[in-house]
């Protein structure tokens, strides 16, 4: 956890303050501008601090607002059943699910709360609704694990929200946000169970509580993933009006404002000295460093996967804004570790770096040792340039549980997964993993995760360990 003294450690070296620069005229109407480098550590603590909420914008913005983004979904309120799974063209998300198609709703809570009402669905098919907010705290479920298999009501209110539950409804989750993503995940066994999938997202409703909206849609600026650089401060400044401060966030929003960020401010970057601007870049690229660094390690380091739970409510992450840049960074909107647990495999058995441009990987699961869960596994492809899916020529993403009774197992009852560029051969096609001519990362996914041995949990401790890839060739 990143505490007060590291942000600000260069402020305490003698003499540095006193060596800043002047103000800017730009900077004259703040009453307490910081000295040199210690806005340098205000802008690192802040780039840590705000990098969930400028990549949730970053997605909502896409989602739900701008409608020639190439990703968008359909306006806040209402609710987008994609019926398929995600492929490489899906890039508003890093290490997007292939699994489950999705259904979508980006929630704008602050006239009225919303209410989602799910169908009642076979038992046997797992679904669930993460409710995860601007701070990336997934506030919130509804489904197979949490819920049940019943039909059913629930509301999802705002912050600042008194009003009274009616009758009906059978929980109210509170997001920390006003505006908040409701993501439902839906169980497709096969290509054929499609239509299946598609009745039962029919059945899924989010609608406001009353039949009126009673404030104005706020003007929204256009984000560019490229000029999140330079202009990620403008962003998140946006961002923090709809998110209001919680206890433990108090103290880094005192700071952000010293710089000119935060509700009521308006923060810009290009309006800035040369100085100033040197010391805004210099703690957004140290902060940036700092979050690739914890990316690296989340989590214990088992056969060369990465196997941690960094994902969770406010309360989770209790001001630990490093892990919180990080989970986000890895993979944003990513479930609490009773729903899902995520391995992040980067490095075979011999921790060297997983290329598809030097050589071939198995995965070999032992006979009765296949991933211990209540719901399905999966085992998904990522390019480790873009971190998206990869385009190949059979189309396939992933390799999951219910392809099982379609794979080839050995004599032994093992099953080995093949991880290579090109096809491994006829014989073992049912088997392969493809992957792009470069590197890459895996990642495994565990829905439901059974907490009796042999179990994942808990995260890095549990008594079932993924086995490592090996080189082929």
């Amino acid at each position: 956890m990143l505490t007060k003294p590291d942000l600000l450690r260069s402020a305490a070296l003698a003499g540095v303050a006193a060596a800043g620069a002047q103000s800017s005229q730009a900077w004259a109407q703040w009453s307490e501008r910081p000295g040199f480098f210690k806005a340098k550590d205000i802008a690192e603590a802040g780039f840590i601090y705000g990098l969930p909420m400028v990549m949730a914008y970053g997605v909502m913005n896409e989602y739900a607002v701008d409608k020639s983004s190439g990703q968008y979904k359909a306006p806040f309120n209402t609710l987008f059943n994609e019926a398929r799974v995600f492929t490489y063209e899906d890039t508003a998300v890093i290490t997007p699910n292939s699994d489950t198609p999705y259904s979508f709703a980006w929630l704008d809570l602050r006239a009225e709360p919303l209410v989602f009402s799910v169908p009642a669905i076979d038992p046997k098919r797992y679904y669930s609704l993460q409710l995860n907010d601007l701070n990336t705290y997934n506030f919130g479920y509804v489904g197979t694990r949490a819920t049940g298999s019943d039909a059913g009501s629930y509301m999802i209110v705002g912050p600042r929200w008194t009003g009274v539950t009616p009758a009906g409804i059978k929980k109210v989750f509170r997001s920390t946000t006003d505006f908040c993503l409701g993501l439902l995940r839906t169980q497709l066994f096969d290509p054929a169970d499609i239509e299946a999938v598609k009745k039962i997202q029919a059945g899924y409703k989010a609608q406001p509580l009353s039949s009126f909206l009673n404030q104005p849609a706020p003007s929204f600026p256009k984000f560019e993933k490229d000029l999140v650089r330079t202009e990620f401060f403008e962003y998140l400044d946006f961002a923090l009006q709809f998110a209001p401060a919680l206890p433990e966030d108090r103290w880094i929003r005192e700071q952000l404002a010293r710089i000119g960020v935060g509700p009521g401010k308006s923060f810009d970057f290009r309006s800035l000295s040369l100085e100033d601007k040197a010391e805004i870049l210099l703690g957004m690229k140290e902060g940036e460093r700092k979050v690739s660094e914890a990316v690296a390690t989340l989590g214990k380091d088992i056969n060369g996967w990465r196997v941690g739970a960094p994902f969770g409510d406010a309360a989770f992450f209790h001001g630990d804004w490093l892990m919180r840049a990080a989970a986000a960074k890895a993979g944003i909107y990513g479930n609490d570790a009773v729903e899902a647990m995520y391995p992040l495999g980067k490095v075979d058995v011999d921790g060297k770096e997983l290329d598809c441009s030097k050589s071939k990987y198995t995965l070999t699961f032992p006979a009765e040792q296949l991933p211990p869960v209540n719901a399905f596994w999966s085992v998904t492809m990522y390019d480790g340039k873009t971190q998206l899916l990869v385009k190949n020529p059979i189309n396939r993403y992933l390799i999951n549980s219910p392809m099982l009774p379609h794979m080839k197992c050995g004599s032994d009852g093992s099953l080995t997964i093949y991880v290579q560029n090109k096809s491994p051969g006829a014989d073992k096609e049912a088997n392969w993993l493809p992957a792009p001519d470069g590197p890459i990362y895996v990642v495994m996914r565990l829905y439901w995760p059974k907490t009796t041995p042999p179990s994942i949990l808990p995260a890095g401790e549990g008594t079932w360990k993924p086995p490592g890839f090996k080189r082929a060739s």
